[in-house]
């Protein structure tokens, strides 16, 4: 099975991730704060069927204890989602997901940037 063609994140078409059907399209919609988990709504499309609903919670501890970043959560679940679209060719069982904190650490591991190394820092002004 080769790379699926680009999806959609918040309109913005993005490159493929996980092998899915080259007729798919994801797309986010949304989330919602709930009081104990963030929900974050997708739309999947393909041809000749209708648009499929996901929803992918994460635990608002994660928030809290800083294990995931807001602005990522959206790419976390998207990547989730995409995981279970491959692996039950692309009509998973459930609609509804929760992450897990292997996930977490899995996408914290694989997105975490290495500081640069300045071979040649900046010598400080003398006159300062």
């Amino acid at each position: 099975m080769n790379a699926g063609p680009p999806f959609l994140l918040g309109g913005k078409e993005i490159g493929p991730r996980h092998p899915v059907s080259e007729n798919i399209i994801v797309q986010f919609v949304g989330f919602q704060a709930k009081p104990l988990a963030r929900e974050y709504t997708f739309t999947v499309r393909e041809r000749e069927t209708e648009p499929r609903e996901y929803v992918i919670a994460i635990n608002n501890t994660a928030f809290n204890s800083r294990r995931v970043r807001y602005q990522d959560a959206p790419d976390v679940c998207s990547h989730k989602l995409h995981r279970e679209l491959a692996a039950a060719e692309n009509h998973p069982p459930k609609s509804h997901f929760n992450l897990s904190d292997a996930e977490l650490d899995e996408y914290s591991a694989s997105h975490t940037h290495k500081p640069l190394k300045y071979p040649y820092a900046p010598k400080p002004d003398p006159e300062a």
